[in-house]
């Protein structure tokens, strides 16, 4: 539930003012309600007990196309579109896909041709990227494919934006990259925007065609130094606890006393990341995170993130002691359980940091098991298609 003391039978609500992007200034509350669906005999009767929580803000997705064992790389894609069409079905806001190269666990390497796939499949759902990773491309070129999409799905289009350069030295090569272009990510936003408004400052006075004149929204994806960023050029922001909740919140503290109003936004907006896992019981919630800790960990070991494994395998797969305090460590911090205790949980992580929108990043091996836990969030929150 909720940051309250104590639970109680009927709704309880928390009210704060962060409005949604580019201010239109919506107060919002979130609401749950712990009990039982009219006319059901109370909890312990032999029904289950009805959880719900209607968070007042926007859920989304982000699909990372992964791929998994015993499938590949362009089987993992087309499950990105029939997934989204689920998504969409299931009333969740947006649809982003990501941007990674020469990752053997990942298809997802053109974001934007995949969210022209997306689009093209679904109808209301908002589609995106989640994100094109600025430092490895030209803003003109960005800016291009952007108003290209927004030109053939006019309104559904978001432009996350990220600054990470490549996963491994052989990636940043093939690039042309180094980690240290990471660094001009600030200009290079502000040459991209400039584009769309056609202003794009010093340089050639090349103009994007059809990009000039669209208003596709930007958000910056961050991390870390990234949080900064987005405050700077006065962008929404998406953030993840990679570093800890705390240091996340930190984050997002400085974001808002730090963010400069600018045409593309006039206050904060911060939207939040990160798994979260819901089934019928603790123990299935959490036999859903472990493919992907496994990943995390052998990525941090071997310097590449495999495709997905089934649970048993995963169990059954020998680790060295460095493996396993990894493997362990990448199964914390995220939001798994029955519907009541992501309910909590969930409900204390939005009271606190006063969230915008949250997108869910989960994804495991079994794909009927990752629907199935994103239809039971979807029925946590209330959402409808």
């Amino acid at each position: 539930m909720l940051a309250v003391a104590g639970l109680r039978e009927g709704p309880v609500q928390v009210e704060h003012g962060h409005g949604p992007p580019y201010g239109t200034g919506l107060l919002r509350r979130h609401t749950v309600s712990l009990g039982n669906p009219p006319g059901e005999s109370p909890a312990g009767e032999g029904v289950e007990r009805y959880v719900s929580i209607s968070p007042g803000i926007p859920f989304s997705v982000l699909d990372r196309s992964r791929t998994r064992e015993g499938s590949d790389a362009p089987q993992a894609l087309r499950d990105t579109v029939r997934f989204a069409q689920e998504i969409e079905a299931l009333g969740y806001h947006r649809f982003w896909v990501s941007e990674h190269h020469g990752v053997p666990g990942v298809a997802g390497s053109a974001p934007t041709v995949l969210a022209a796939a997306v689009a093209a499949a679904t109808s209301t759902v908002r589609v995106g990227t989640g994100g094109v990773m600025l430092p490895n491309h030209r803003p003109l070129v960005v800016a291009e494919q952007f108003g290209v999409l927004e030109s053939l799905f006019p309104g559904r289009v978001d432009m996350g934006l990220g600054r990470s350069v490549g996963f491994t030295d052989g990636v940043r090569k093939a690039l042309g990259r180094d980690k240290e272009d990471a660094d001009h990510f600030p200009g290079q936003i502000e040459e991209l925007l400039g584009y769309f408004s056609g202003t794009p400052g010093t340089g050639p006075r090349v103009r994007a065609r059809p990009a000039e004149g669209l208003r596709p929204p930007p958000f910056v994806l961050a991390t870390g130094k990234g949080a900064a960023v987005a405050a700077r050029v006065g962008l929404p922001l998406v953030i993840a606890a990679v570093r800890g909740e705390d240091a996340m919140l930190r984050a997002v503290a400085d974001y808002r006393r730090d963010f400069r109003p600018s045409a593309w936004g006039e206050r904060p907006y911060v939207m939040l990341s990160g798994t979260i896992a819901v089934a019928a019981t603790t123990e299935e919630a959490r036999r859903l995170l472990l493919p992907e800790a496994w990943s995390a960990a052998w990525s941090r070991t071997h310097g590449e993130f495999p495709p997905l494994l089934p649970v048993e395998t995963v169990l059954a797969t020998p680790m060295t002691d460095r493996e396993r305090s990894l493997f362990e460590e990448s199964r914390r911090g995220h939001l798994y359980g029955t519907p009541d205790e992501v309910a909590e949980s969930l409900g204390k992580l939005l009271a606190r940091s006063e969230a915008d929108e949250y997108l869910v990043t989960t994804s495991t091996y079994d794909l009927d098991a990752q629907l199935d836990s994103y239809r039971r969030l979807a029925g946590l929150l209330g959402l409808s298609g």
